[in-house]
């Protein structure tokens, strides 16, 4: 990985623009699609956060909760 740093560190702000949009597609092009399943679930998650935008955790205070020890 390191190798591969230094070969990035050496590009110039456009190439690294270019590369970047590279392995953006790349990652679209990997992108999983979701089953109707997965779909209806996410659907149902967005129309409660919509309904109820103050019935949320937000990410910092559940990322704490985690790391919180005994």
């Amino acid at each position: 990985m390191g190798a591969l740093r230094d070969q990035i560190a050496n590009l110039t702000s456009a190439e690294k623009a270019e590369l970047l949009d590279e392995v953006w597609e790349s990652l679209e092009a990997d992108a999983l699609t979701l089953t109707d399943a997965q779909r209806v679930e996410l659907d149902s998650r967005i129309e409660r956060l919509e309904k109820n935008p103050s019935d949320v955790i937000p990410w910092e205070k559940v990322r704490s909760d985690l790391f919180k020890r005994p």
